[in-house]
């Protein structure tokens, strides 16, 4: 039997190892940036509005379905909304002064308002996929895939027309828009927004977040989605809907005749929390293992 030399050996016991680890670690990278993709809301989640400094209905008919709303740190007095207007959800208040129906829970609310600004900081840290830059209407007409999109002040508006979303196959697809100034979407209609967010092959507003470095405002009769974090405030133009959250740190939101739907947003604990579904760590464990017997035959076979 003719053996191999010791150099040749050796050699190709480091080409096997360097890449059999090359591909654990990729598919390691790969498994922590899918499981770390969202935003956490913490105790912001149960909240279709959460406001800083007041709420306010210009037209007195807007419908909030299927979350809460809450103001703080400013008193219940500031809330211009009635607990009919609050459909399967709850208005709270810092104390007693809030509308006939509302829950008094300063609690909840620090906690939700804490909650809101470490979700703020996580979304406006993440590094950006695309950078749009300070021009005109960056978002519509486009489609987009999943990822972390920044864009600056827009003359008119940094939506007119359609942005599409689409998920693009992925299991848990997210995209994070970041404004580094104002986001403001065109006014349109009735029947013919001029301004609107579609989400196609899969893709979910719970996955949506609009990072927004200082005011949000939502053109008349706009389709929106997701949920808008912003540092200020929050204006939806009439008729306007958003399927999401309005939530402002600091400042207003203001409404007018419009309707907010809530995202049931209910996710599997093993992703939300950072660990790996089973059905991916199995197959990093295959991988692994099929690396591991490949330079065992090699090895046997070279001796």
């Amino acid at each position: 039997m003719k053996f191999p030399s010791t150099k040749s050996f050796f050699r190709s016991s480091r080409e096997i190892s360097r890449g059999a680890a090359l591909f654990i670690a990729l598919a390691l990278a790969s498994l922590h940036a899918r499981a770390d993709s969202t935003v956490d809301l913490g105790a912001a989640s149960g909240f279709s509005i959460l406001a800083g400094s007041k709420i306010t209905d210009a037209g007195g008919l807007s419908a909030i379905v299927g979350g809460d709303v809450g103001l703080s740190p400013t008193t219940g007095a500031a809330i211009g909304l009635t607990a009919t207007q609050v459909f399967g959800g709850t208005i709270y208040a810092v104390d007693a002064a809030g509308p006939a129906g509302s829950a008094n829970n300063p609690g909840l609310l620090t906690l939700a308002k804490h909650d809101l600004t470490e979700a703020y900081n996580d979304a406006a840290a993440r590094t950006a996929t695309i950078d749009f830059g300070a021009t005109d209407n960056q978002l519509g007409g486009k489609t987009l895939f999943p990822g972390v999109y920044r864009f600056g002040h827009a003359a008119t508006a940094n939506l007119i027309g359609t942005l599409t979303l689409d998920a693009n196959g992925e299991e848990n697809p997210v995209w994070i828009f970041q404004a580094t100034s104002d986001l403001v979407t065109a006014a349109g209609g009735a029947g013919t927004p001029g301004s609107r967010v579609v989400l196609i092959n899969g893709a979910d507003a719970c996955d949506l977040f609009w990072q927004v470095g200082s005011s949000a405002t939502i053109g008349t009769y706009a389709d929106f989605a997701g949920h808008i974090l912003a540092d200020q405030s929050i204006t939806m133009g009439a008729y306007a809907t958003l399927d999401g959250s309005a939530l402002a740190r600091i400042a207003a939101v203001t409404l007018d005749h419009n309707v907010i739907t809530a995202l049931d947003c209910t996710v599997d604990s093993a992703t939300s929390s950072g660990v790996p579904d089973v059905p991916s760590t199995s197959l990093l464990l295959v991988a692994g293992l099929a690396a591991l017997g490949f330079f065992h035959r090699s090895r046997s076979a070279a001796t």
